[in-house]
């Protein structure tokens, strides 16, 4: 990208001095078009200077993603050594022991098997890995290479590289590396259904979607989070009835509707068992979908009254959607319709409309008998806006797996009809599994109902001030402390419990594995988090004297304990790298937990603050180690901030 515009300014510049040499520079009015073009050679030309700047200054203040530079320099070093090789394997991992270095290329193997089915040579992979060690050219990160076992690379980062990239995340702050384009994503998530609660099956979608749209955010990303609310459809029919029966003066005083749910159970009894009120409620679909403005009314109210609900659970849990549920695309469905006809993939069976998609033996309706459109209506309608008018880059779905194969045949339906070349834009169904109570079985609650999502979340909060009650923190936080606590504790611990399970395996969900400070649980790094935020608190250095200290002193790195905290905090963008290419969160909260327990064998093994053991005074701060806690708490906040944790300074 650099080279590119570099390249251009070359261009502009000899331009701008070709004018020159003809005598085109404010020369005579004459030549006043010359003049005009010379003026924007010279526009373009500061702007593209000033562009290359601004993007040369954000790269040098980004985080640094190390398993891509040594990617880059090793694929350049098998370039070298093997030019005839198509797409060779390249394989650089971080190494599980201090022994084997600090990565690892392990191609050599690879490319002996290629190079005997491809040319028929024998070639042992130790000799292989020599000849690509030969070729690993001039760089500023690796200090040796050893070559181990079979042909394995050991590669040894070097300090000052490593020392210089900490220095560089203190004085910037957790910057990801540079985009070479801002694409846009569409994240579909939550998805609730007007008129019923959210119950724990909601929480999922909810939370993953949030933290998935966070991470695209602070990649550079441009996000749009969408909630495809279920707001559309033949329930509508039966709630606007029995509305219409419960308050007749509906459109000139607003129903006070406590209890939608009730609502929706009675409306629901009355369909089932009143002929004379079913045979109404289909009369009130068809009058809703003619857009008569009565029955318009009637569907906002209600929509209104579930909204507000909705919005106290994503309040708690600080998520934020824009609301295009499936009415948005109604007025859409007939076109979607035709194309599909246009194009000859339509089918007529007993009266529906239907569309196969080879590869998938349960075919799309695309319209009933009766000449109403369906999910699969709606959901095309969705993909299609999504690809063609949003024009999104990358489009996740982050919906139950039980809906697999309904999204797989929307996705395939789409690019047989010519929507969008997978090669181009990726379109991903980020699945989970379902959430499980202790029993192993579906979470539900005693008397064998679904959990509504707002119980859940209060017990939550009563369970989390209980434990800080058991831990005396009631004692010597005050009453505000206390409650920032209480909520980041609560919401975390929910949160995490969720996001450090693959999304795609079913979890089991319980209260108090997820309270519990020890292992792999938000309560232990929220606690981890305050106490290595305390330490510079307590040597007295405040974040100006850190700053200053980061700016001016070099992190020696001698200790393997300090080597080990050093190497593990620049990590960071590798992990979130893995993420957005697999969308597996719990890696992330792999990491962290790896990242505390790290910084722990480090605190116990290095001094940061060194104390008279008699008076207990301090007497000597070791600078480079505040800046290694400065550093491990910088990357940890980043890290909680993209799970939608809350961090507390106080605990």
């Amino acid at each position: 990208q650099f080279a590119f515009q570099e390249n251009e300014i070359k261009l502009l510049t000899a331009e701008i001095e070709h004018l020159k040499n003809f005598g085109c520079l404010g020369v005579s009015p004459s030549l006043e078009g010359l003049r005009d073009e010379n003026a924007k050679l010279k526009y373009r030309l500061n702007f593209l200077q000033k562009s290359l700047q601004e993007e040369r200054s954000k790269t040098a203040k980004s985080m640094i993603n190390i398993n891509s530079c040594l990617q880059e320099i090793f694929g350049a070093a098998i370039q070298a050594a093997y030019p005839d090789l198509e797409n060779p394997p390249l394989v650089v991992t971080p190494s599980q022991q201090p022994k084997f270095g600090d990565y690892q290329c392990n191609s050599a193997m690879g490319i002996t098997q290629i190079l005997l089915k491809t040319k028929e040579q024998k070639v042992s992979p130790k000799e292989i890995a020599e000849k690509i060690s030969k070729n690993i050219p001039a760089n500023e990160c690796i200090e040796k290479v050893e070559i181990a076992g079979p042909g394995f690379i050991n590669v040894h980062l070097r300090k000052d590289f490593v020392s210089k990239q900490l220095s560089s995340l203190l004085v910037n702050g957790v910057q990801p590396p540079a985009l070479s384009k801002r694409k846009k994503v569409i994240v579909d998530f939550s998805s609730p259904n007007i008129a019923k609660e959210m119950h724990v099956g909601h929480l999922r979608s909810t939370i993953i979607g949030e933290s998935m749209c966070r991470l695209f955010e602070f990649a550079g990303y441009d996000v749009l989070r969408l909630n495809h609310l279920g707001d559309w459809g033949t329930q509508f029919g039966m709630l606007i009835a029995h509305l219409q029966d419960k308050f007749p003066d509906y459109l000139t005083v607003s129903p006070p509707i406590g209890d939608l749910q009730a609502f929706y159970k009675e409306s629901k009894r009355r369909f089932d068992t009143e002929e004379e009120f079913k045979k109404r409620a289909y009369q009130c679909v068809v009058l809703l979908q003619s857009k008569n403005p009565d029955f318009i009314k009637a569907w906002e109210l209600i929509c209104d009254v579930s909204r507000k609900e909705f919005q106290k659970i994503y309040n708690c849990l600080d998520i934020t959607l824009i609301e295009r549920g499936e009415s948005f695309y109604h007025d859409m469905m007939k076109d979607i319709v035709k194309e599909f006809e246009d194009k000859g993939f339509v089918q007529v069976d007993d009266g529906r409309k239907i569309v196969f998609v080879p590869g998938f033996p349960v075919p799309l309706t695309i319209m009933k008998s009766d000449g109403g459109y369906t999910y699969d209506t709606s959901d095309l309608a969705a993909l299609k806006h999504r690809l063609c008018t949003e024009k999104g880059d990358i489009l996740i779905y982050v919906v139950d797996s039980g809906q697999s194969v309904h999204l797989q045949t929307v996705f395939a339906a789409g690019q047989m009809i010519g929507w969008y070349d997978p090669k181009v834009t990726r379109v991903a169904h980020a699945a989970f599994g379902v959430v499980l109570g202790e029993d192993k079985k579906k979470f539900k609650t005693r008397s064998g109902d679904t959990v509504r999502l707002i119980d859940l979340l209060d017990e939550g909060l009563k369970r989390a001030m209980d434990k800080l009650k058991d831990k005396e923190r009631d004692k010597v936080l005050t009453a505000e402390e206390l409650k920032a606590a209480q909520t980041s504790v609560a919401f975390g611990c929910i949160k995490y419990a969720d996001l450090s399970h693959n999304r795609l395996n079913d979890y089991v969900f319980s209260f108090d594995k997820m309270l519990d400070d020890r292992g792999n649980t938000a309560a232990y790094l929220l606690y981890a988090f305050t106490r290595i935020r305390a330490i510079a608190r307590l040597a007295n250095i405040d974040e100006q004297m850190l700053q200053k200290a980061a700016r001016e002193e070099v992190l020696i790195l001698d200790h393997e304990k300090e080597w080990k905290l050093g190497k593990c905090i620049l990590r960071f963008p590798e992990i979130l790298q893995k993420i957005l290419e697999d969308l597996l969160l719990h890696t992330l909260c792999d990491y962290l937990y790896e990242l505390a327990t790290t910084f722990t064998e480090f605190y116990d093994n290095c001094y940061c603050v060194e104390k008279d053991r008699q008076s207990g005074q301090i007497v000597k701060v070791n600078m480079w180690r505040l800046l290694l806690c400065e550093a491990t708490a910088t990357v940890m906040a980043k890290g909680f901030d993209i799970l939608g944790i809350k961090p507390v300074q106080r605990m």
